[in-house]
């Protein structure tokens, strides 16, 4: 069996019609230099080929020594799916990583996340994310995603979120974490995405979250991308739009419902902090802006702070 249990990877996989994808992004698990991980899949309900592609892998992985295993996924979406991997996933595991379908991870994505979590204490939950090569559908045309310059912190989590889940890393104290905190999360209705989720809750309990300026994946852009990346002036613009028309004021409201659920898990002033941006958003207009100015909330561009701005005043908050 490839490595120690000291080492080994517990790779958290969300399924749904990946077929025509899967197969390269597994390649990539299977080329990764560091060569200690297992494989949970969670197959939310496909109707392609993706069960019968992750079986054969699973079959020639066991000759490796690594465990592939296929599990059903709850059916409420993306973000349900990876929320109730987690939920699953074992306590045995050193180190907890999240993966798209449909990428393909370069060859150090694993090492370099490692790598970076050493060096934190291993008793403060910690979150490794990273950069990305975005592609289109053929993985051409690549350009790297973008390098925020402000730190991480829960006041950029509770606006923005910074993590690409298909980068994440999570060290055993982190993932003892998400593991616990899934279940409350997993059944909240709305709840926008795992990867936000993930960044507000390592940021809220005081931990440290590792953005690496170095792109460890390939990330395809293709007509089913759940989200997509975040990147060019047509998506900036969809993203602005999303947030005028009231889609962010929603993805607020589900995030607080799911925070809320974490209590004393928070530090006291992240949940202050948590406190007073949901007052802040009923509020009418003078107070609103008032609660605002005064919270310290940011966006990690010009562009970002000044739609939030925006929002603020437009109540799509």
């Amino acid at each position: 069996m490839p490595g120690s249990d000291a080492e080994r990877v517990c790779i958290l996989l969300g399924v749904y019609n990946g077929a025509p994808d899967l197969p390269e992004q597994l390649q990539s698990f299977a080329d990764q230099s560091h060569q200690a991980w297992d494989l949970i899949a969670s197959d939310d309900g496909s109707t392609d080929d993706s069960p019968a592609i992750l079986r054969r892998f699973g079959a020639d992985m066991a000759l490796r020594g690594n465990r592939v295993e296929l599990v059903e996924g709850p059916r409420r979406g993306f973000a349900a799916n990876f929320l109730a991997l987690i939920a699953r996933s074992p306590d045995t595991a050193e180190w907890l990583a999240i993966s798209d379908q449909d990428d393909v991870w370069l060859p150090e994505r694993l090492a370099r996340g490692i790598a970076a979590l050493r060096k934190e204490p291993a008793d403060i939950p910690a979150l490794y994310c990273s950069r990305t090569w975005i592609t289109d559908a053929h993985l051409g045309n690549r350009r790297l995603s973008a390098l925020f310059t402000k730190p991480p912190g829960f006041a950029n989590a509770l606006v923005q979120n910074i993590a690409a889940g298909n980068t994440i890393l999570l060290n055993r104290a982190a993932a003892g974490l998400a593991r616990a905190a899934a279940p409350g999360a997993v059944g909240i209705a709305g709840l926008p995405a795992h990867d936000w989720w993930l960044y507000q809750l390592i940021t809220g309990v005081g931990g440290t979250v590792v953005r690496d300026p170095a792109p460890t994946l390939l990330y395809r852009q293709h007509d089913a991308n759940q989200i997509g990346a975040n990147d060019g002036w047509r998506a900036r613009m969809s993203r602005i739009g999303m947030l005028l028309g009231g889609r962010f004021s929603d993805w607020n409201a589900a995030n607080i419902t799911a925070l809320e659920t974490l209590g004393t898990h928070l530090t006291p002033k992240n949940r202050a902090a948590l406190a007073r941006f949901a007052a802040l958003r009923q509020r009418a207009l003078p107070g609103r802006v008032w609660g605002f100015a005064r919270s310290g909330l940011y966006r990690q561009t010009a562009l970002g702070q000044a739609a939030l701005w925006l929002a603020v005043l437009l109540r799509r908050i």
